[in-house]
């Protein structure tokens, strides 16, 4: 039987403070696949966005499926300037949550594509949202910012970097 994908951990960061953005540098070309991995509170209720190789120009779109135990919808994003990591499930300053991105091919010469991932429990009325996302660009992503907007990720606030290398 052959062997599954390998994860190699690249970076991760521990916030010893809150701060309003994480970013991921100097990513190595080396992997088919990267996954990232965002766990922790934040100060407030907000937003979650993230940019790719600070490219602020309209590269970006999603497709998303949010639920939350009662209702079900989804929405679409064309022509951003970033990801929307949350969508508007507002995250909590209590219960912790986390989020998977999944950059497929990130560093070869066609558009890029990725799936986002959000799981929050928060305290039975959680959500759940999973997006299809396209960056346009042949550009290989080289770096990853995380950011909030009007709140702070907390102090112990976790996000990992792990490249995945095909069997």
């Amino acid at each position: 039987m052959a062997a599954g994908p390998t994860y190699e951990s690249i970076a991760t960061t521990t916030l010893g403070s809150a701060a309003s953005s994480i970013t991921f540098s100097s990513i190595p070309n080396t992997y088919t696949d990267l996954r990232l991995v965002l766990v922790g509170r934040n100060d407030s209720n907000g937003n979650i966005f993230t940019r790719l190789n600070s490219d602020s120009n309209s590269n970006y779109s999603q497709t998303n499926l949010i639920g939350n135990g009662s209702a079900a919808s989804s929405t679409n994003q064309t022509s951003q300037s970033i990801w929307y990591l949350t969508l508007g499930q507002t995250t909590s300053t209590t219960i912790p949550f986390m989020y998977t991105l999944d950059i497929f091919n990130y560093a070869g010469s066609t558009n890029k594509t990725a799936l986002i991932t959000q799981s929050a429990d928060q305290n039975g009325s959680g959500a759940v949202m999973r997006s299809v996302a396209l960056y346009r660009s042949t550009s290989a992503i080289s770096t990853i910012l995380f950011y909030v907007n009007a709140m702070n990720f907390t102090s112990g606030f976790t996000a990992t970097l792990y490249g995945i290398k095909a069997a």
